[in-house]
């Protein structure tokens, strides 16, 4: 394809190797050429399977238009990129980070890869090995506008929703902050689920109930409409909405702790939740 942007992919593994499969599939339609490699060969065939084409390294793909990296660590990514810059190319490169890495290494990566031209996008994902596989994933771009629209064609190929949040390393504070909600409502769950079996209910059927209700109310996100955190003024709109959910939030929320003490239960989230949630919806603190 004489016209196609040349993407290569590095690490094939529970994310990475959906991500690449439907980007395979994709390729023709998105003009894009795909190649691909991953120290595991029977990955590599996994993809190639799909449409993609091997790459013998890293060596290979570093000649490419766009370079997306899915590898385990921040020191993988870096030892990547490291290796990328080593070999001399005649066209522009954008270097596309989808690992979760820490808050500071993009702009790292970016002063690194400045002077041998090459570009940086931090470009991590949501959306688990579910979204990868059909094409659904949220990835959150940080970068400049050019960094940004070189790598659009491949990320839309490969997500259901594409945000770019800012500068280089906004993608990243942006996937640690949705994180953040993420594992602490999975500790929430747990917390749930030992009140749950003290009570003697099924954890099965109170996990079916959670996935039902959540994809009809939107989980914890059904409170996240604000562009915002400041305190609500009195005739906000939101004022009203979030008192109302205060005050249902701390009757159950009473109710469910007592159900706990009267089992012997510990519930410090529980309790954090009751004491903690008004203020963080930004109403006042009660008379």
């Amino acid at each position: 394809m004489a016209d196609s942007t040349r993407v290569g992919f590095v690490g094939l593994g529970d994310i990475g190797g959906p991500m690449a499969r439907c980007l395979a599939a994709r390729q023709g339609e998105a003009g894009l050429d795909l190649e691909v490699f991953d120290l595991a060969p029977d990955r590599v065939a996994e993809v190639v399977a799909a449409g993609a084409k091997p790459a013998g390294g890293l060596a290979e793909l570093a000649t490419a238009d766009v370079l997306c990296v899915q590898v385990n660590t921040d020191a993988q990514v870096r030892s990547v990129l490291a290796e990328v810059l080593e070999v001399p190319r005649e066209r522009p490169l954008t270097f596309v980070i989808h690992s979760t890495v820490a808050p500071g290494t993009p702009a790292e990566l970016e002063a690194l890869a400045a002077p041998y031209g090459v570009r940086v996008v931090d470009a991590p994902v949501s959306g688990g090995s579910m979204g990868a596989a059909d094409g659904r994933l949220a990835i959150m771009v940080g970068g400049t506008d050019e960094a940004f629209a070189s790598v659009r064609p491949v990320l839309d190929a490969m997500a259901g929703k594409v945000v770019h949040a800012g500068p280089i390393g906004a993608g990243t504070r942006f996937k640690l902050a949705r994180n953040l909600m993420h594992y602490a409502s999975f500790c929430a769950a747990t917390e749930a689920q030992r009140l749950a079996e003290a009570a003697g209910l099924d954890l099965v059927a109170l996990g079916e109930v959670v996935r039902h209700t959540d994809a009809i109310t939107g989980g914890p996100g059904a409170i996240m409409y604000r562009d915002t955190t400041a305190s609500l003024a009195p005739d906000d709109f939101w004022t009203g909405v979030f008192g109302h959910l205060r005050g249902l939030a701390e009757k159950d929320l009473g109710f469910a702790i007592e159900m706990a003490d009267q089992l012997g239960v510990d519930v410090p989230l529980a309790r954090l939740a009751r004491e903690r949630l008004g203020p963080g919806l930004g109403l006042p603190a009660e008379a």
